[in-house]
């Protein structure tokens, strides 16, 4: 899976432009944003984002005053990640974290979740963000919920025939096959998640839905809609963050814990 994600993800920095490019991405971020400043604490904190991509996130919480480090797969991705005011960045994996024990005060999952397909490897990436993490320490942990392709592809008229068998699968499964797009993945219930976190020892665990359930009409509407419907879209899913009936009709889910 390393090698695959190096390949997909280091031909150039397209993942740099992923949360700004569609309007479902640009209402991720923000709400990400949002749910992430929301539950940090009020002081300056030193943040592990790991599988930081191009370092995205972590240029907004370097601008908010906390200490950030990427750790990330990709070498383009972590010469891009330490190119960022207030950002230093590291090649490593989600599984074998060079961070100390007790050593971070907040740790991010905000990608690898998704592609580490085996349980025992995203377990393993669990306890390895759950070691770092000083006692009483933020886990913020990010996945793809497996409803995001049946509502992507039946939205946009994509839902074939062909493509109806591999949409139910992963409804059924989590295994996302790469049928509308990505490379394979796991794509979790917000029940799934929930579990995971708890599993591997963390407390207090929380799962927000991210996007809410509006994220299919903006990008129906388009970009050029987006900034006049951003704001409904905002408040759907603030209404619906934590309602077990529509959790998963987020094309992300955010789950949250302590140490």
């Amino acid at each position: 899976m390393a090698s695959e994600l190096v390949e997909h993800y280091g031909v150039d920095c397209f993942e740099d432009t992923r949360l700004t490019r569609s309007p479902h991405g640009r209402l991720e971020f923000l709400r990400t944003q949002e749910l992430i400043r929301r539950l940090l604490p009020g002081v300056r904190s030193r943040i592990l984002d790991i599988g930081g991509g191009t370092g995205v996130h972590a240029a907004w919480l370097a601008a908010d005053g906390h200490v950030v480090h990427v750790v990330d797969l990709v070498p383009r991705h972590v010469d891009a990640a330490a190119a960022r005011d207030g950002v230093t960045a590291e090649v490593g994996d989600a599984r074998q974290l060079s961070a100390g024990d007790e050593s971070v005060d907040v740790a991010l999952l905000l990608g690898p979740l998704y592609h580490l397909v085996e349980p025992a490897e995203r377990a393993c990436a669990l306890a390895e963000a759950r070691r770092v993490l000083r006692p009483g320490g933020l886990l913020v942990v990010a996945a793809v919920s497996r409803y995001m392709s049946l509502l992507e592809v039946g939205s946009e008229g994509r839902l074939t025939a062909e493509m109806e068998p591999s949409v139910a699968s992963v409804i059924a499964t989590g295994r996302y096959d790469g049928h509308a797009g990505f490379v394979d993945a796991h794509f979790h219930t917000a029940d799934e998640l929930h579990a995971e976190m708890t599993d591997a020892g963390v407390r207090d665990v929380a799962v927000f839905g991210i996007e809410g359930p509006a994220w299919p009409a903006l990008d129906s509407a388009g970009l050029q809609e987006f900034e006049a419907r951003v704001e409904a879209a905002l408040r759907c899913a603030r209404i619906v963050e934590r309602d077990p009936l529509l959790i998963n009709t987020s094309a992300h889910l955010l789950g949250v814990g302590r140490k």
